[in-house]
């Protein structure tokens, strides 16, 4: 049980359910109930399928491609670093717009719910706790997702406007913090195998 637990909480901060409600009520905005549900269950299965096959295919693809875990860890953090930090400080709203209708895919399933942070998070949980754990930590955090975005609507009717901008940001914080993480961890992980295999 400590595994699953350990596993659940990186995935939970990367998939940052609390900090995608003002973006999910954007997308949707326009649409009918009936087309809101349809839109999540189009996310929760993309970004099921996307991490999911990301889990057991990464590593062979990284093997292939001559990348490193570490690699994987210093890039997807400075990247996350920079969405987290662009989406801290940023102060603009998303306009409104006509809704499309595989916005639930492209961009609410991917990269969104599952993105740089999740699919990085899965290769290092992989490794440490194992592939149940990190399957099952990524099943429920995406349904945790998706269940957020069921309540999207009362949920940011009684945070307020104010409220919710709020909340994001404090995901996004945490969002910074855990890419810091991970590009330390990176950069410690090459320092200790080149310590270990010196060139030349």
């Amino acid at each position: 049980m400590k595994e699953y637990l350990l596993a659940f909480v990186p995935i939970f901060v990367a998939v940052n359910a609390i900090g995608l409600l003002p973006l999910f009520v954007g997308l949707t905005d326009g649409m009918t109930q009936a087309e809101r549900r349809k839109t999540i269950g189009q996310s929760v299965i993309t970004a099921l399928g996307v991490a999911v096959a990301f889990v057991l295919l990464g590593k062979t693809i990284f093997v292939l491609m001559g990348i490193t875990v570490e690699d994987f860890m210093i890039a997807g953090g400075a990247i996350l670093f920079l969405i987290a930090v662009h989406d801290v400080v940023s102060s603009t709203e998303m306009a409104h717009r006509v809704p499309e209708p595989g916005v639930g895919a492209v961009p609410l399933g991917t990269p969104l719910i599952v993105g740089p942070a999740v699919l990085t998070a899965s290769l290092v949980l992989v490794d440490v706790y194992g592939y149940i754990p990190t399957l099952v930590s990524i099943v429920v955090n995406v349904a945790f997702a998706g269940g957020i975005f069921l309540v999207a609507e009362p949920v940011t009717r009684r945070l307020g406007p104010a409220g919710t901008k709020v909340a994001a940001k404090v995901s996004n914080l945490i969002l910074a913090a855990f890419a810091v993480m991970l590009m330390r961890r990176g950069v410690l992980e090459i320092v200790n195998i080149l310590s270990h295999h010196p060139a030349g």
